[in-house]
């Protein structure tokens, strides 16, 4: 069912000219050791007043939105959940403007599912998106990413990293990426 949804996503998503890509545990299938997910996360290369283009996407897809106040909650989180009401499927829609972004989005890999293009976060985009993220399953990942991919450009990953924590209190994430790869 989750290539269905991917494929009929993909396509929904290129008819109306919205950059994108996949991101959390579906790329994780795609680059590291398989798990459960029961999801699918998509981050999008616009703002959230694109929010019209992306609900038309869910009725057509019959894509359940999940909170009862869309609009409120999309401004507040810049997500929009919603759920395929035959199998209860979870897709998280997240709105992202950023250079990062921007750049992930171009960094794309297109992989071919049911004969339709599918963008990929980069392996390396992955393992950014992932310590960003930062919980333990998360990191579990970007270790098992590294371990099934060790010619990654950490030179790419270090420089973005760096720059997040150049915005951040805690400077965590470069420290984070760096301690993961010296396990390896």
């Amino acid at each position: 069912m989750f290539e269905i949804i991917l494929a009929n996503l993909a396509n929904a998503l290129v008819m109306r000219k919205v950059p994108c890509m996949i991101i959390g545990g579906q790329a994780v299938l795609l680059y590291g050791e398989p798990r459960l997910t029961r999801d699918i996360n998509i981050t999008f290369g616009v703002d959230n007043s694109h929010l019209g283009t992306i609900l038309s996407i869910l009725e057509a897809l019959f894509l359940r939105p999940l909170p009862e106040d869309i609009s409120s909650f999309v401004k507040k989180t810049n997500v929009q959940p919603a759920e395929d009401e035959e199998s209860g499927i979870r897709v998280d829609f997240i709105f992202s403007y950023t250079l990062y972004e921007s750049q992930a989005i171009k960094r794309a890999i297109k992989v071919y599912i049911r004969n339709q293009g599918v963008m990929y976060a980069s392996v390396e985009d992955l393992i950014i998106h992932k310590i960003f993220s930062g919980r333990p399953r998360d990191l579990e990942d970007v270790e098992s990413v590294i371990g099934k991919h060790p010619g990654v450009d950490t030179q790419y990953i270090k420089g973005w990293l760096s720059r997040f924590d150049d915005f951040s209190d805690e400077y965590i994430f470069l420290a984070t990426f760096q301690r993961l790869i010296l396990k390896k």
